[in-house]
């Protein structure tokens, strides 16, 4: 287990909890970081019942899950439920005696093929029901769809006010993936998260452990891994949208992602992109944000306008790089398609996901020192440059600090990425002569080059270590 202390502590208290009657907990996070590898962890030492779900009937489900119950209660002959009332009061049952772990992993399956699973659930742990006073069941469900599970103890939700722990565990960020891909080189660490982000399987089970060997071989990596149709991780970003049942008109949604990827931020020119009316937009970008995969910011000093980025680093490679020209790669042309598709990997890729992680750097481990206190709000912003008649995007806004102004806190310190000192530069840098400036999409320099000089490698100070 790399670097899910955090993730651990919750659950073993959760799992120890003292409280004398039975308890339910809520475990999410995209697929493959290591959920199931926590939870299956803890019930086996703790002596729990674990049992994971797959797409099935409800007879099957409830089939399968009388079979490993009853192996693990050692009862002679397989256990037989006709509803989920009954196996909910089975789990129950099972920590009369003293704290039991119970996890349900993979619960959307289940509560898809019987949607009144989460209100049976309600049920049994009303508050005066004797079968949950009299037990000490500590249950966990866990699921990997983002948009199924942040429902579950949301709005009028059966299950709202029930959980007493709601757990994410959310992918490593760029500190933790550096160490974990063991890379030393900044500029490799952040081209590499910029591709397969921080997800600790893609290191593992989908590239079996093949790490660029420096700089000099990152072109051929990204050929032998994510543009490679023989490699797992060139088809992992559809079934991430797969994974993900509220996405209904798929082609849709990878359009939207698309327009994203390739510089269309806006609510307009995502509609322009696809030559629909806005509304026809703002149901999916809606949908995208609940899945996790797309975010939602406000322009710090224009609190009308908002962009839209693509939240996981492997679908804006994908949508930007891949998909464009995913037959050429079918036919296994990956070196002809990168050396075409290189320069816009880095101003439509690594551009944006480098100010992502200059904002979270400052967010997560910056130090008081450096802005003179916490920051209360870090995000991006447009100021009109009135010598040029143009306006001027920064990609880090920090604002307010403790102890200031409540009622609008003041801006600290506003720059543009870069090896400035972090204040707003007189003009905005020149374009690089080999990535031209498109009309009306936002420019982004090469960053790898400047990640060390600005104080964001993996060793920087300012706020601890890869947590």
């Amino acid at each position: 287990m790399f670097d899910r202390d955090g993730e651990w502590s919750e659950l073993t208290a959760f799992a120890s909890d003292a409280r004398p009657d039975a308890t339910v907990g809520v475990v999410s996070g995209r697929r493959r970081q290591g959920k199931s590898f926590l939870l299956d962890s803890l019930a086996r030492a703790s002596g729990g019942f674990y049992f994971c779900a797959y797409e099935a009937t409800e007879s099957e489900s409830l089939h399968r899950f009388g079979e490993e119950l009853g192996q693990y209660t050692g009862a002679v002959a397989p256990m037989r439920f006709d509803r989920w009332e009954q196996a909910v009061d089975a789990l129950l049952a099972l920590g009369r005696e003293q704290p039991l772990v119970v996890v349900l992993d993979e619960f959307p399956y289940l509560a898809r093929a019987t949607p009144s699973l989460p209100s049976i659930v309600q049920v049994a742990y009303g508050p005066r029901r004797p079968e949950r006073l009299e037990s000490r069941t500590r249950l966990l469900l866990c699921g990997s769809s983002l948009a199924f599970m942040g429902k579950l103890l949301a709005g009028t939700s059966p299950l709202r006010g029930r959980a007493s722990l709601e757990l994410i565990v959310h992918p490593l960020d760029y500190r933790q993936a550096a160490a974990f891909w063991q890379l030393d080189d900044p500029r490799l660490a952040l081209l590499v998260h910029s591709v397969v982000g921080g997800t600790p399987a893609y290191r593992k089970e989908f590239v079996g452990d093949d790490v660029p060997d420096g700089m000099a071989d990152f072109d051929s990596w990204v050929c032998r891994t994510a543009l490679s149709p023989s490699s797992p991780l060139y088809r992992e970003a559809r079934y991430l949208l797969a994974d993900e049942s509220d996405l209904r008109d798929r082609a849709l949604y990878h359009s939207v992602l698309a327009a994203l990827a390739t510089g269309n931020a806006t609510a307009g020119r995502i509609a322009g992109f696809l030559e629909r009316p806005i509304s026809d937009i703002t149901h999916p970008l809606t949908v995208l944000q609940d899945c996790g995969l797309v975010r939602r910011e406000e322009d710090a000093f224009r609190r009308n306008r908002s962009t839209y980025r693509v939240a996981e680093p492997l679908i804006a490679f994908d949508h930007a790089i891949s998909r464009p020209k995913r037959p050429l790669l079918d036919r296994r042309l990956a070196h002809q398609v990168w050396t075409t598709a290189r320069p816009r990997f880095l101003s439509a890729v690594v551009g944006p996901h480098f100010e992502q992680v200059c904002r979270d750097w400052v967010a997560n481990f910056a130090s008081p020192e450096t802005f003179g206190g916490m920051p209360i709000d870090v995000t991006y912003g447009t100021v009109a440059d009135p010598a040029a008649r143009t306006g001027m995007e920064l990609d880090v806004v920090v604002r307010g600090a403790v102890g200031q102004d409540k009622r609008r806190p003041p801006l600290r310190r506003r720059g543009q990425v870069g090896p400035h000192d972090g204040h707003v530069p007189p003009r905005p840098p020149p374009p690089r002569p080999d990535s031209p400036r498109r009309p009306g999409r936002r420019h982004h320099r090469d960053p790898a080059g400047v990640l060390q000089r600005g104080g964001l490698h993996p060793g920087a100070e300012g706020g601890g270590g890869a947590g």
